[in-house]
């Protein structure tokens, strides 16, 4: 011991704090002290005593141990189980929060000459034991690394409890011993240097069986979620729009009926028996010329008055030939003349002509045209990604 005075090493550090030890009467206090100095004797009468020093706090006690690493959980469980063992009618009950932790320490020499313990590796303990319940073992983070990878018994024993800050805003990571909820019940025995007891074993199966349902109902979450939002797709698959190609067939009626309101109105069809004589004695082609002027008088300029419209021969129109792929709709100066497929060709006034070809899915194509009497031009647009 007198070789390792004066020095900074590491320890662990068993705190232990009376519950409500103030507010007892003396006899009380008294009472619990005794109580208490002979269940923490008992506890750690296999620890030499150059392996240790004891700190009295008054309200309870800060064991350093110097040695072996697993004395301080060894001796912490034997207390808890020995103060839940006492006679269930004892007066005033003897409840005790205990924390541990692995940390730096100085080893002093007190004012009356012997060996005392300070430094961080204490303060820290006292915080840890701060936070635990009536008859709970919290650890550190520092000292669960530390302990957990003496051996699989050992590590299945800490339920980690979250993270905690003390009253000087520091931040500490919690472990318990047992599983979560155990609240004051017995936690498991270990013994002699072996590593931990078969208490220990079980609580480290009871613990790898609760992880192993957890596991289970994650997959089970898992898998509803795949199965829910593959049955999203094929509901939005089914039940996709369609491309608006099977609207050809009405679109003409709509163009036709749109340039009526708009531009002129068709030639009279009610003719006479004296017309109708006439009309057969002239040539096929001209028996044809109503209906090539029901052609021309959709697509004309916007700019044109009504009178000139009607004065547009068939023979003066332009001919403009379309073709779109895979679709596209045809405006002629800002009015709808069809789709395309089907149509293919458009009878225009002679003069300046903008022609939009419009698909739902791609950028709209504009060509600006100046078309003579007579001209015939071809207007060729593939849309593409």
């Amino acid at each position: 011991m007198d070789e390792t005075v004066s020095k900074t090493i590491m320890c662990s550090v068993l705190f232990l704090d009376i519950v409500e030890y103030s507010k007892r009467s003396v006899t009380g206090q008294i009472s619990l002290k005794d109580r208490f100095n002979n269940h923490l004797s008992a506890a750690i009468r296999d620890v030499p005593l150059t392996d240790r020093i004891i700190l009295d706090t008054g309200d309870g006690a800060a064991v350093n141990f110097l040695g072996d690493v697993e004395d301080a959980l060894r001796v912490a469980i034997s207390l808890r189980k020995s103060f839940l063992n006492e006679a269930p009618d004892a007066d005033p009950p003897l409840l005790v929060r205990v924390g541990i932790n692995l940390g730096p320490v100085r080893l002093v020499m007190d004012i009356n000459g012997q060996p005392n313990v300070v430094g961080d590796g204490v303060n820290v303990a006292q915080r840890i034991m701060g936070f635990a319940e009536p008859n709970q073992i919290l650890l550190s983070r520092s000292y669960y690394e530390a302990v957990s990878r003496l051996s699989p018994q050992y590590a299945g024993m800490f339920h980690y409890e979250g993270s905690r800050t003390d009253k000087h805003v520091r931040e500490h990571e919690i472990y318990a011993i047992g599983q979560q909820g155990m609240g004051d019940k017995p936690a498991p025995e270990t013994t002699g240097g072996q590593g931990a007891g078969q208490d220990g074993i079980e609580v480290a199966r009871n613990t790898l069986q609760v992880a192993s349902n957890q596991q289970r109902a994650l997959y089970v979450a898992v898998f509803a979620a795949a199965l829910a939002l593959l049955a999203v797709v094929i509901v939005k698959t089914m039940y996709r729009p369609a491309v608006p190609l099977p609207q050809v067939a009405e679109a003409p009626k709509h163009t036709a009926q749109t340039a009526s309101n708009v531009a002129v109105a068709p030639p009279k069809i009610v003719e006479s028996k004296a017309e109708n004589k006439q009309k057969a004695e002239q040539p096929p082609e001209e028996a044809r010329l109503p209906a090539r002027q029901e052609k021309i008088a959709v697509p004309i300029s916007r700019s044109r008055t009504l009178k000139e419209t009607t004065a547009i021969e068939p023979g003066a129109a332009a001919l403009v030939s379309v073709a779109v792929m895979p679709w596209g709709e045809i405006y002629l100066d800002g009015r709808m003349q069809g789709v395309s497929p089907p149509l293919a060709e458009l009878h225009v006034a002679p003069g300046k002509h903008e022609i939009e070809i419009r698909n739902t899915t791609f950028p709209v194509y504009t060509k600006k045209i100046n078309v003579s009497a007579g001209e015939k031009i071809k207007i060729k647009h593939k849309f593409t990604d």
